[in-house]
């Protein structure tokens, strides 16, 4: 069984800092390409960060580019979003996915939607307040 779960979500102030967990189960985060996504209440699901299965290349969002950072630490096989300077639209329920069968190429577009992720978790809530 292969399943991925995410933590760390909560409040946090603006210019403040959060960090995202993704905790993988089943598979190893440094063989798969992984992301994470989000979703604004009332929004349309948006890419935010990606990591490519071999070389780890990350690729971000204009959205997010400069105040994220996407890593993964295979020892703990563990996929995290940092957040720097959130601002109030980050506000989302955040989501780590996983490519496991390999429809993404050597490379991984931020902005190319969910359909070549197939393991989703449950998701985990950030609230930056104003």
């Amino acid at each position: 069984q292969w399943q991925v779960v995410e933590s760390g979500g909560g409040l946090v102030q603006p210019g403040g800092s959060l960090r995202l967990s993704c905790v993988a189960s089943g598979f190893s985060v440094k063989r798969y390409t992984m992301a994470w996504f989000r979703q604004a209440p009332g929004k349309e699901r948006e890419g935010v960060s990606c990591i490519s299965r071999d070389d780890g290349d990350t690729y971000y969002a204009d959205s997010v580019r400069g105040r994220f950072t996407i890593s993964r630490d295979g020892a703990k096989n563990t996929v995290y979003l940092q957040m720097s300077s959130p601002k109030p639209e980050d506000t989302a329920v955040y989501y780590c996915a996983a490519d496991l069968f390999y429809a993404t190429g050597s490379y991984c577009d931020p902005t190319g939607g969910s359909s070549n992720y197939d393991t989703w978790g449950r998701g985990t809530q950030v609230t930056v307040s104003s």
